[in-house]
């Protein structure tokens, strides 16, 4: 039985999930909604133990919550760069990109470039875009 048939029973600790319990989750989002989430739950999820299954299910194009991932890949993004890499590794920034860049369909690349810019101009820098989903809700490239 794959992750998408099981039932999800939902958080033991949804301050601090695990990646398969945000894997289980992201295949069966209305189980629990997102409403009924600790606040500011986006960021607390968009961190190094998380990013990598966050990066997996912003890729899968058949995931319902990838909007979501795809948001908390933004304010990983937005971390690491603002904070010059002290929030998160460089490196695993950098491989997530060039991922994003050469397996992923236009809504990675666009995060990717956005990515990139960003890293390039910090003060580009719009709350709003990289943290509340402006980017992400526009599929929009920075310039």
């Amino acid at each position: 039985m794959s992750v998408q048939e099981s039932t999800f029973p939902g958080f033991a600790n949804p301050v601090d999930p695990s990646p398969a319990e945000l894997r289980a989750w992201a295949y069966q989002p209305d189980s629990v909604p997102l409403t009924s989430m600790p606040p500011d739950w986006d960021l607390l999820v968009a961190g190094d133990r998380l990013v990598m299954t966050l990066f997996d299910l912003a890729m899968d194009r058949s995931c319902p919550a990838r909007r979501f991932a795809l948001h908390c890949l933004y304010i990983y993004a937005a971390d690491g760069i603002r904070t010059k890499f002290r929030a998160h590794p460089r490196r695993r920034f950098r491989k997530l990109v060039d991922q994003a860049e050469r397996g992923g369909d236009e809504v990675m690349r666009t995060w990717a470039h956005n990515a990139r810019v960003l890293l390039a101009r910090p003060e580009l820098f719009v709350y709003r875009d990289w943290c509340e989903g402006g980017l992400v809700r526009e599929n929009r490239r920075l310039d």
